[in-house]
């Protein structure tokens, strides 16, 4: 009979010192620094899915006490905004005024996209004014750098993981980090559940009940 478990371990909250950096140490460490009080205090962040923009800007709104909201209340505040490809038009209007207003009180900003500036369907005039900040480019991790997190992952959860079932996450699921990750906090509960240590051949058990 399989046994169910009740997953009630909290989500460990992003910070920018549980952040692997992998090949984007510079831009870890130039975030870490971003205060505003040098420089411009505009910050862009770009990178295909699953570098970490969102952790990122999560990770430095919750050190600055930023906010993420573009409401009127924002101006004068550190300001977050994660996916700012998604913005309505009036939305982009208003971050075009708070970046404004952020140049004028040294107040720093970040904001993410998948994109450069330059490639951004956004208002002109508010991808101007992010390519003039620092812009920076997060790469993905490589093989080695996803082994160590989900590693890391795995002993956090007190999940003996095998060699081969590391590889095979690698080489079979969903490459971005995110997923690799979700997937071994499911095997761990997958695991629990069926009274079985984590392998190779439940692993494929468990994909395949999941459509995967």
């Amino acid at each position: 009979m399989r046994q169910f478990i009740l997953d009630i371990r909290p989500d460990a909250p992003a910070t920018l010192d549980n952040f692997l950096p992998g090949p984007n140490a510079e831009a870890l460490a130039v975030l870490k620094a971003h205060t505003g009080a040098h420089g411009d205090p505009i910050l862009y962040l770009w990178g295909e899915p699953g570098t970490g923009k969102s952790h990122l800007v999560s990770a430095w709104a919750l050190t600055h006490a930023a906010s993420r909201e573009l409401s009127a209340d924002s101006e004068g505040r550190a300001l977050a905004v994660d996916d700012v490809d998604r913005l309505d038009a009036e939305a982009q209007v208003r971050l075009f005024s708070l970046v404004n207003a952020a140049r004028d009180n040294a107040t720093p900003v970040v904001v993410a996209g998948p994109h450069p500036p330059a490639r951004l369907v956004l208002r002109p005039d508010l991808a101007t004014r992010l390519a003039q900040g620092l812009v920076l480019r997060l790469l993905p991790l490589s093989d080695a750098d996803k082994t160590q997190a989900i590693g890391l992952r795995a002993e956090a959860l007190g999940l003996h993981l095998p060699d081969e079932v590391t590889r095979y996450l690698i080489s079979h699921c969903r490459r971005d980090l995110p997923s690799l990750l979700a997937t071994v906090d499911a095997l761990d509960s997958y695991s629990l559940s069926r009274k079985r240590p984590p392998s190779v051949p439940l692993l494929k058990e468990m994909l395949a009940g999941q459509g995967g």
